[in-house]
């Protein structure tokens, strides 16, 4: 029902009281739909808060240099370890120094150089590369999942927003009827139940306005929160978000496109071809590695020497090092690939919750504006006109009021949880179903 409609009906119950300033209040009531309907600051704009979101939330610069440090780790994994130079001498306590009378004194250089076995460094390098991709694929989680929190945070502010006009709106509005009720009892045409009914709801009203504004300020920390704001800065009201554009994708298009673009499934897709390649490692640790040595040692009385040492290591206990290395690496491909499974099974219960929510918010919503609202419409300018010649009394008309004051409420809800269930759709399956520009909503009040 529009807010017209209950203005020319309060007229009309102005015109049955008989009061003298029966203009007087029709004019005001008109003025307060029109003064509320008004902004007088700019609008928090959906796409301005996505915007400032993506930039100064915390949580985007730690994904982002928790992926740039990981990717660091590649050129450290594929490297050759650092060779090892020693110094050494024989002779005199003084360091370097050499006993000129003794051919066994001399001064020595060593160095010394592993080299792991082919495929090693490479297999190394592979598993690190691995991580950071997952870490990469992390940042687009973090991005997706910001982006739809700040998208329901916003719908749910915008949401509690409306509710407390429309019921700033209810309350004024059921002032008039309280004092056309008192007006009517002090004339004899009205009955003192009336009246006390009338400031009954009026109290319940007033509990209820306590509690909206106490969930819209909740409602505007959480945005400033993910804003990287002081939870207690002053936030403007909220544009209009667009009404309902219908959900044009099937749910098997959606499971389709989630297993595709889901970053969640793409990073358990990268660990579990990381547990395969350190599996690969596991195996390749039973052979041995190398290790090169030079040594260089001058002799004062005799002539100068060189050596060379080659070295590898003997895995002698496989049993406990190497073959339950290479049992740990199958423990951890099997746990990957079902956690791979797990995020698999978890997107598409998501999927499908969204997309029921979803489809009952737009059934919902159709059936608000097209059947609810305005049969409680019909049924309240009924109810009033039957007031008007005695054969309906006031609490029904009470009832009805209220009734479709509560629909407009329900259907901001719906419209709210709507958006909200495409903005988790968006960040399961990278769609854009959501307008982040706003501008007048297109829903019926």
């Amino acid at each position: 029902m529009s807010r017209n409609a209950i203005t020319r009906a309060l007229a009309g119950l102005v015109a049955l009281a008989g009061l003298a300033a029966q203009s007087q209040t029709q004019n005001t009531i008109q003025a307060h739909v029109v003064a509320d309907s008004g902004q007088s600051s700019p609008a928090l704009r959906l796409d301005e808060v996505v915007r400032e979101a993506l930039q100064n939330n915390p949580a985007i610069q730690s994904a982002l240099h928790n992926a740039q440090a990981e990717r660091r780790r590649i050129p450290q994994a594929s490297s050759l370890p650092d060779p090892k130079v020693s110094v050494n001498w024989m002779g005199n306590i003084t360091p370097f120094s050499v006993q000129t009378n003794d051919p066994s004194s001399y001064r020595g250089l060593a160095a010394m150089q592993e080299l792991p076995f082919p495929g090693k460094r490479s297999l190394r390098g592979k598993i690190a590369g691995k991580e950071a991709d997952a870490a990469q694929v992390g940042v687009e989680a973090v991005r997706r999942r910001l982006v739809a929190e700040i998208k329901t945070a916003y719908y749910d502010y915008w949401y509690l927003d409306k509710a407390l006009q429309i019921t700033l709106q209810n309350k004024d509005l059921l002032r008039k009827l309280s004092q056309i009720t008192e007006a009517r009892y002090r004339v004899g045409k009205g009955i003192q139940q009336d009246v006390l009914k009338s400031q009954v709801e009026l109290s319940l009203l007033l509990q209820k306005i306590t509690v909206l504004q106490q969930q819209r300020a909740t409602a505007a920390a959480r945005l400033n929160a993910l804003l990287g704001r002081p939870p207690e800065q002053a936030l403007p009201a909220p544009a209009d978000i667009p009404g309902t554009t219908p959900l044009n994708y099937s749910l098997d298009q959606l499971y389709g496109l989630a297993d595709r673009t889901d970053p969640g499934l793409q990073r358990e897709q990268r660990m579990v071809e990381r547990s395969q390649l350190a599996a690969n490692l596991a195996h390749k640790d039973y052979y041995p590695d190398l290790a090169v040595g030079y040594m260089y040692e001058q002799r004062p009385l005799l002539p100068d020497m060189h050596g060379f040492t080659f070295t590898v290591n003997i895995p002698v206990f496989y049993k406990s090092k190497q073959r339950q290395e290479v049992a740990e690496a199958g423990e951890q491909a099997a746990a990957a690939e079902n956690n791979r499974q797990n995020r698999q099974n978890e997107l598409d219960f998501q999927v499908k919750q969204q997309y029921l929510a979803a489809k009952a918010s737009e059934q919902l919503l159709q059936l608000y504006s097209q059947g609810v609202v305005p049969q409680s419409s019909l049924a309240l300018e009924s109810s009033m006109a039957a007031y008007q010649v005695g054969t309906v009394d006031f609490l029904s008309v009470l009832a009805n009021f209220s009734t479709v004051l509560n629909y407009q409420v329900d259907y901001y809800r719906e419209l709210a949880n709507y958006q909200s269930s495409l903005a988790q759709l968006e960040s399961l399956t990278g769609l854009e179903l959501t307008t982040a520009s706003t501008g007048p909503a297109s829903g019926k009040e």
